[in-house]
């Protein structure tokens, strides 16, 4: 007796034993591709770090502007302010801003924003000037004030004493300059011995 032998069918219609395609090869990776891969991101660290060195030896190359000590600025334009002297509220303002800098500058006192009683008051209380600096510079910035705040028009030769009396204060007040020289020399020394040690 023969027995029929029915084999399931697919759900797509065929036979469960139909032949499939061979699967692609599965691609083991190398080695050498880890190798290669750290390699290369030593290679572009080592060029970052040489390229930062340079850069650092650039910028020590390029030489800094020269400082212009607060006394000489302070003179400049004292001197600028002269081309003023025709016009005694803008001179005026010119003179007393340029000493009321000058001392920021000089003495790391904060004098532009305050008005003139205050700034001499505070000063009072200091010993940053000798006692007869700080009251000629009283008067001098309470003769700017009468012109600039008051309308008060001062003769030339008014205006001529007001600019002596702040380029001798400038001028009295100034470092010694053979200070000045070894501080600076000391200052470059330093910064040689910095960028030695860089190198």
């Amino acid at each position: 007796m023969a027995t029929n032998i029915q084999l399931p069918a697919s759900p797509m219609g065929g036979l469960t034993n139909d032949v499939r395609d061979i699967k692609p090869p599965v691609e083991i990776p190398s080695g050498w591709l880890w190798v290669i891969w750290i390699g290369s991101v030593l290679a572009a660290m080592a060029l970052a770090h040489l390229a930062w060195k340079y850069w650092q030896k650039r910028r020590a190359q390029v030489p800094a502007a020269p400082v212009i000590p607060p006394h000489v600025r302070a003179k400049r334009k004292l001197q600028e302010a002269l081309a003023l002297l025709n016009q005694p509220r803008p001179f005026c303002i010119e003179v007393s801003d340029t000493v009321r800098l000058y001392l920021e500058e000089r003495f790391d006192f904060r004098a532009p924003e305050r008005t003139t009683e205050e700034f001499l008051y505070e000063l009072q209380a200091t010993n940053l000037l000798k006692v007869e600096q700080k009251a000629s510079l009283g008067e001098f910035l309470k003769s700017c004030d009468l012109v600039k705040f008051a309308r008060y028009e001062p003769h030339q030769a008014e205006l001529e004493g007001l600019h002596s009396s702040a380029l001798r204060l400038v001028e009295e007040t100034e470092p010694d300059l053979v200070a000045v020289h070894a501080a600076q020399a000391e200052i470059a020394r330093a910064e040689a011995e910095k960028q030695t040690a860089k190198s």
